[in-house]
């Protein structure tokens, strides 16, 4: 039998981040795009979770934004695959941060509902992958919005749907 442990090797990643809670304070005080906006252009640090994913922002518009990561092995699950809360992870923030893009300053939003579909699996090595999220239905106290996650290729790998209560 193999000494899968000495086989597999030890590997090194580090993540680092910023105090979230100042930049949360500074954005209620922006409207979601605006905020949106400045942690995508870098002019405000962006949330700890995007940097454990390697998760940044290259779309962001009025009900429809766009985040890009490439998976590595750090995010596998026990089968040898990306885990998908990696992908629910992804799609719960740009179904979120869309409906976040139709809102004032001074008023926010948290996911409700979340149903996620996986439609394949996701593999480190492989490149970029992309998830959109853009807003079905807003409303003064729900919205709601939809995602989907495509490989470098453009095949679909996983969709959601999302309800988010608006806050004021």
């Amino acid at each position: 039998m193999t000494d899968v442990a000495a086989e597999a090797g030890t590997r090194l990643k580090t993540i680092t981040w910023q105090d979230p809670l100042p930049t949360a304070r500074l954005g209620a005080s922006m409207s979601g795009l605006e905020y949106l906006t400045a942690i995508k252009d870098g002019r405000i640090p962006g949330p700890p979770i995007a940097a454990h994913f390697g998760l940044r922002w290259e779309r962001i518009e009025p009900g429809e934004v766009e985040a890009v990561a490439e998976p590595d092995e750090s995010l596998y699950n026990p089968i040898g695959m990306v885990h998908g809360g990696v992908a629910a992870t992804m799609l719960d923030s740009v179904v979120g941060c869309a409906v976040h893009t139709t809102l004032p300053a001074g008023v926010g939003y948290a996911s409700v509902e979340l149903k996620v579909s996986y439609l394949r699996a996701i593999h480190a090595g492989r490149g970029e992958i992309r998830a959109v999220g853009r807003v079905v239905k807003e409303g003064s106290r729900i919205a709601f919005a939809e995602g989907e996650i495509r490989d470098a290729e453009g095949k679909l790998l996983a969709t959601a749907s999302g309800t988010c209560a608006i806050t004021r």
